[in-house]
């Protein structure tokens, strides 16, 4: 007996003392990671690093050059570079790392690289023709590469669908508007129905075409209904769009003059005065292109600013000169912020001070695009972007007031103010449903996503679990109760999008991963029983999810491919996305959860962050995919933090 008790004790000695090193290794991997981040504050006190995405946004920038006759030959040797740089061993293109041949991405690409008079002998070159005609060729590509094709000759305008202008001119009471549209197609439709309008043909110079990628098949590209107009809204738009067709080969076009007149206004109102365009690359080069095809001279101050806008989102790398299709400094600083908060870091830290400062001059006080659906509140969100006034979003809103909620600023006074006025827009965007979008509010009409130029499927923003739970987050943080009206129909909301496996799908991150651990944050701030059986569901598909390594990983392809939920290469980003929603569930001892921090720490670099090469953002499922740069360096010092505490606790 005296031999046991003496076992137990020496047992119980190690345990304490694994404990301390485990302890110890968490406390050091903070610092490091925290002395990291730190250095990467800019002077102005925000966090921004780049935003990747495919290679049809740099590839689209030699299209633009060569429409408007601006062609910067050493941007477009450079952006040569980049594209080569991007190709894979196939030949091909994807659409995030390690994915599949893209066929859009490729073909852009491919044309981009011959109208910079890349000879089509290259083997690069041999390979992505090889690459496109064993995935479909011409006719497999979207609408928009279909465009761009047409605007360089390559095919008829005739089997592109048609965006009349005159959409412009039809009411907000209509069942389909402009304000119907999700922001982005909003400012990207609008501008570009004023190109199409035109019709414009720029002719590559001679033996830059890309006739070589086209086979017999591919002259037949239209869009064809496979039954009669009434029989679905698929075919009632098809058929609606040969009409529309049909009397636009008339001369005489009653509206055409109105309509081209205020669309023009409409991209003009929606310029920012630092010269961008929604703070996204499709606004912003259609809006340009539209300026060109109706004659805005090149000196002119909105092309001048134009241009510069567009600058600013180029990024000249040893690779070669790559354009983003955002930037993302108002989101990166607030989750950066919030992950210093969560480290330990006293919140009268001078750089967080910095931060809620810049933070706050940020704020947008003009009322934008959201008004036409919610004409009664004052504004008060903030943006995702530096200059992007016209569309502030939810997701950033909710996750700056997190933050703002956090730190000491000097003038407390001015804060609580912005705040108040922040909160109050906030709850006006609540949907009917129950839920929260990123940038309006009932934006959810599935007929839009039926017209034939909507192949990308992503003409709607409807609310979604994972901003959802973000503001739930927020709400719980601030002091709402669970008998507030709108919250309760908020968990409501949160609670019927929740999958059968006990999962969430997640809008704007890979994947379920990403809306699972909003969820369950969401659901634990506004103090929801987490022991129920429909949380312990999902506590149970993060233990059945963890890789072998301990860590957590989702490919892009599970949009696509439900059965690869939660299944891919262990990511830094991921893991701890996966951490924080089991400790929001209250697992903070779960040995699933130390496996995963133990991930964390052995992958941490020795300068203090994390490395990954995977996609673990979202722009539009199935079609778009972003890898922000900061995940790597924030997510993880974020969880670490947040385990740290819970196990203090």
């Amino acid at each position: 007996m005296k031999d046991l008790s003496a076992s137990s004790i020496e047992s119980t000695d190690n345990q304490k003392t694994e404990s301390k090193i485990f302890d110890g290794r968490i406390d050091s991997a903070i610092l490091r990671s925290r002395t990291f981040l730190l250095s990467q504050q800019k002077k102005e006190g925000y966090w921004v690093d780049e935003l990747e995405s495919n290679a049809t946004i740099t590839a689209e920038l030699i299209f633009f050059m060569h429409f408007t006759g601006t062609v910067d030959l050493d941007k477009q040797g450079k952006i040569v570079d980049y594209l080569f740089h991007k190709q894979r061993e196939d030949g091909s293109w994807s659409l995030f790392f390690e994915g599949p041949c893209d066929i859009n991405s490729t073909v852009e690409s491919y044309m981009a690289l011959k109208l910079a008079g890349i000879s089509l002998r290259r083997p690069e070159m041999i390979r992505a023709r090889e690459v496109i005609d064993g995935n479909g060729g011409i006719k497999a590509t979207r609408v928009f590469t279909k465009i761009f094709l047409a605007m360089f000759g390559q095919i008829s305008w005739d089997v592109c669908p048609s965006i009349p202008v005159e959409i412009i001119l039809l009411k907000n009471w209509f069942p389909i508007n402009i304000y119907e549209m999700s922001s982005w197609s909003r400012s990207t439709v609008v501008p570009l129905s004023i190109v199409i309008s035109h019709k414009p043909v720029c002719h590559p110079p001679e033996g830059r075409d890309i006739k070589e990628l086209f086979t017999t098949g591919d002259f037949e590209l239209g869009f064809e209904s496979d039954g009669l107009i009434f029989s679905s809204w698929r075919n009632f738009f098809i058929h609606l769009d040969k009409i529309i067709k049909f009397v636009g080969e008339f001369p005489w076009k009653p509206f055409r003059k109105i309509a081209l007149k205020k669309a023009f206004q409409w991209v003009v109102n929606h310029q920012e005065e630092q010269g961008d365009f929604a703070g996204i690359q499709p606004a912003m080069l259609n809006s340009l292109l539209a300026y060109h095809y109706e004659g805005v001279p090149k000196d002119d101050s909105k092309w001048v600013k134009g241009l510069e806008s567009i600058d600013r989102f180029l990024i000249d790398k040893k690779e070669g000169l790559l354009m983003q299709a955002c930037v993302s400094p108002l989101w990166d600083t607030a989750l950066a912020a919030n992950a210093l908060c969560d480290s330990g870091m006293r919140t009268d830290h001078p750089a967080l001070v910095k931060a809620g400062e810049w933070i706050l001059t940020k704020q947008v006080v003009k009322k934008g695009d959201w008004v036409f659906k919610n004409p009664k509140a004052t504004p008060g969100g903030w943006a995702f972007e530096f200059y992007n006034e016209l569309y502030p979003d939810c997701d950033d809103t909710a996750e700056i007031l997190i933050f703002l909620d956090r730190v000491k600023l000097p003038e407390l006074h001015l804060k609580l103010k912005e705040v108040e006025r922040a909160i109050s827009w906030l709850l006006s965007m609540q949907c009917k449903t129950g839920g929260w979008a990123a940038f309006d509010i009932d934006n959810d009409k599935n007929i839009l996503n039926q017209v034939p130029f909507a192949d990308h499927g992503a003409m709607l923003d409807p609310p979604t679990a994972d901003v959802s739970g973000r503001v739930l987050w927020l709400l719980g943080r601030v002091g709402f109760k669970k008998n507030h009206p709108q919250v309760r129909r908020l968990i409501r909301f949160v609670k019927e999008k929740q999958e059968s496996d006990g999962s969430w799908w997640g809008r704007w991150g890979v994947n379920y991963i990403y809306g699972s651990w909003l969820a369950l944050a969401g659901l634990a701030s506004i103090g929801e029983d987490m022991t129920q059986p429909y949380i312990r569901r999902t506590i149970k598909w993060y233990e059945n999810h963890q890789n072998e390594d301990g860590g957590w990983g989702e490919t892009c392809e599970s949009y696509k491919n439900t059965s690869l939920a939660g299944q891919g290469n262990s990511t830094a980003s991921q893991t701890a996305w996966a951490v924080m929603g089991m400790i929001a569930g209250g697992e903070q001892e779960n040995l699933v959860v130390k496996r995963g921090v133990d991930f964390l720490l052995n992958r941490q670099k020795k300068y203090g962050s994390w490395q990954e090469n995977e996609f673990t953002g979202t722009g539009f499922p199935v079609h778009f995919f972003i890898k922000y740069h900061m995940y790597q360096h924030l997510f993880p010092l974020m969880a670490l933090g947040r385990y740290r505490s819970a196990l203090g606790s």
